[in-house]
This record gives C-alpha cells, structure tokens and sequence, in this order.
C-alpha cells in the first residue's frame, strides 16, 4: 500500500485569478493621473451662467441638456429658453460615435439659432501610438 501525497492547488489558482480580475478592474480606474496635491481656491465658485454645459446625443437618438432628457423637436426651444436665462454660457456638444452625423449638426444648429456662439464638439483624443 503506498501513499500518495498531491498538493490539490486548484482552489488557490481560482483566488488568484479572481483576485487579478478583480485588480484589472479597479487600478486603471484609480490611476487617472499623476498623484498631487490640489490648492484650494480662495475665490468664488464659477457662476452656473459660465459652467460648460454639456448637451449629449445617444446612438438610440435621446438627447440629454445636462442631465435631463429632452425629444428632439423640444432642442430649438429649450436652447432658446437657456441662451435667454445664460447668454454667454459655452455649451459642448457630446455625440455617441454610432449616431447619426446629421443628428449632431441638427443639435449644433439649434445651439447657433439660439444665439449661442461658444459652441464645442467634443471628442476623446486618439490613443498615443509607440515609436518602434
């Protein structure tokens, strides 16, 4: 009779990849930038007349001022509505890059029409390439 001696290590290689999905996942979204140490400002907070607002087109068509859903017949009206209460507001225009390319123009256009003329398309910059 001959005992055998077998080190089971399958529960230990199960923690370890959970453990490494679980690490992939959180660093690259603790690291966003180099660590500093902010000041803080002593002035007053930037009036809500100043702020950007963001105006945000989704592939499925909905259409976001800020956070709030508006259709898109109510985008000239509402625009109008806001250049009245905040003339020199700067918008940023944010489209899904699967949405149609004349949806975008439409929302641009109902900005302009309002009155609007710091108006921004907003883009993510292209990933940075290696020198070989």
């Amino acid at each position: 009779m001959q005992m055998q001696s077998d080190i089971n290590v399958t529960p230990f290689v199960d923690i370890c990849l959970v453990l490494l999905i679980i690490f992939m996942i959180i660093v690259p979204a603790m690291v966003t930038a180099v660590p500093v140490t902010l000041p803080v400002a002593k002035g007053d907070p930037v009036p809500e007349a100043l702020q950007q607002l963001a105006i945000t087109v989704k592939d499925d068509g909905t259409v976001y001022v800020g956070t709030l859903v508006i259709r898109r017949e109510q985008i000239a009206s509402e625009m109008r509505e806001l250049h009245a209460r905040f003339p020199q507001r700067p918008i940023a225009v944010r489209g899904d890059r699967r949405v149609v390319y004349g949806d975008v123009i439409d929302v641009l256009d109902s900005c302009r029409a309002a009155g609007y003329t710091d108006v921004r398309l907003i883009s993510e910059l292209p990933e940075p390439r290696l020198a070989n």
